[in-house]
């Protein structure tokens, strides 16, 4: 069940304003076993002479950045190592990354790991690059200046270690903006990745809640993006091809790779969680997130990542499993999860086909479903799914309680970038009831 742009204009019921168009972005991928292997010939073929490679503490020792180093090697790639990106990257943890980049003349960036690394990555070289900007020139309004990028970057190449994020897509860079503690980030396709090599055997070793939460930003991203407001009705609509947003809402080439995800979502998840040498459960994760980055890259995602910006910037003492951290974590892709039943159930009014399309893919038998059920029957959907998958019991199960909303609140309301793509309009109101909605889900 797969709705033309036509369609969704009339369940948004609006007609078309023709002058907003939407332009598709997506980074060159090569997947395969063991594809990565190549990346020291690609690097020879750049013409690299000082290679900046990032990664994390906890992957430098594993195969996928071993496997990368060799290939360097092999090939006679010069090369430095920058070990210490943060899991779930603040503004100081990416000025330090910066820094190192400035500090040399690297000509090609590699970033090998999840979507910490990568991002990280496409900042480094981004200010790398315009040594002169302020570190909030290129920001996200309205925290940011949100300034156009103009000037040439590098090459960067990202090896995906996790099956969540899709930043090897994507021209966005995320991060925990330390004064307000709420999430924002950069959003440009300049940033975007060269190339974006898929190595399954990567996935591999990830611990199993890694796995769970990096496929739960995939769902998400599925979902979102494809319930997102139509590209034609975002507003308003920009003077100038230059200024037009990577997220620029649902439209029909997003949708074909966010509802194919979701289909290997509900097929291939719980597999690829409860199996680590599952490697066809974990491989089609892999390319999952993928498909689900060039829909989500393109159309944005709404309320589930808009609220959960804060729920992770705001973390108390919540430890997460399976996470080899010195800090408090919420993961990423389980505060985005937390919410999604509220949220759906919320946003279903505005386009109940596409909530009840993705239910039925999710498993939820609809043939006898009335569209004003359409929000429940997904929530209800994903609270299956996500018990299921052990997930947490809501936002009280990760520390949080009531007196806490006024400050998730606030913290969601600068993420104007996504929450103005959700297809419902809402008010602070509505977003303090989503929140206390999402403070228990079974």
């Amino acid at each position: 069940m797969l709705f033309s742009w036509q369609q969704r204009a009339s369940i948004h019921g609006s007609d078309c304003d023709l002058s907003c168009f939407c332009q598709m972005a997506s980074s060159n991928i090569r997947y395969g076993e063991g594809v990565s292997r190549e990346i020291g010939m690609d690097l020879q073929n750049l013409g690299a002479r000082n290679v900046c490679l990032m990664t994390d503490r906890n992957l430098s020792h594993l195969p996928p950045v071993k496997a990368v180093l060799e290939s360097l090697s092999k090939n006679g790639v010069k090369y430095k190592v920058y070990d210490n990106v943060r899991v779930e990257p603040t503004d100081t943890s990416f000025k330090e990354a910066i820094s190192f980049a400035k500090k040399d003349s690297f000509d090609v960036f590699v970033a090998v790991g999840g979507g910490s690394v990568i991002d990280t990555c496409k900042a480094a070289n981004l200010y790398a690059c315009h040594p002169d900007a302020d570190f909030l020139d290129f920001v996200n309004a309205p925290i940011g200046k949100g300034k156009p990028v103009t000037g040439a970057l590098k090459p960067l190449i990202a090896v995906p270690t996790t099956a969540g994020t899709g930043s090897e897509t994507t021209g966005v860079a995320i991060f925990d903006y330390e004064p307000l503690k709420a999430k924002t980030g950069i959003a440009s396709r300049a940033i975007r990745p060269t190339l974006g090599i898929v190595d399954p055997t990567h996935t591999l070793s990830m611990p199993e809640r890694v796995t769970a939460n990096s496929g739960f930003d995939v769902l998400c991203h599925a979902l979102e993006s494809y319930t997102a407001l139509p590209y034609n009705q975002r507003s308003p609509c920009p003077p100038n091809p230059i200024n037009r947003p990577a997220y620029q809402g649902s439209n029909p080439i997003s949708d074909v790779w966010s509802r194919h995800a979701l289909n290997v979502v509900a097929k291939y998840m719980k597999r690829a969680v409860r199996d680590p040498e599952d490697l066809e459960a974990r491989s089609s994760m892999h390319l999952a997130s993928v498909f689900a980055g060039i829909g989500f890259g393109n159309a944005g995602v709404h309320l589930c990542h808009g609220m959960s910006y804060p729920i992770a910037g705001n973390v108390k003492t919540h430890s997460a499993m399976g996470y080899n951290v010195d800090h408090p974590l919420v993961p990423h892709g389980l505060s985005v999860v937390l919410t999604s039943p509220a949220v759906f159930n919320f946003t279903a009014p505005m386009c109940p086909e596409r909530h009840l399309d993705a239910a039925e893919i999710l498993g939820a038998d609809i043939r006898q479903v009335k569209r004003a059920d359409a929000g429940a029957v997904l929530a209800d959907t994903l609270r299956q799914f996500l018990f299921e998958l052990q997930v947490e019991d809501g936002l009280r199960a990760v520390g949080y309680n009531d007196d806490d909303i006024p400050a998730l609140v606030k913290g969601t309301i600068p993420q104007e970038r996504v929450t103005k793509l959700s297809p419902r309009e809402h008010t602070e109101e509505d977003l303090t009831e989503l929140f206390a909605a999402s403070m228990k889900l079974y």
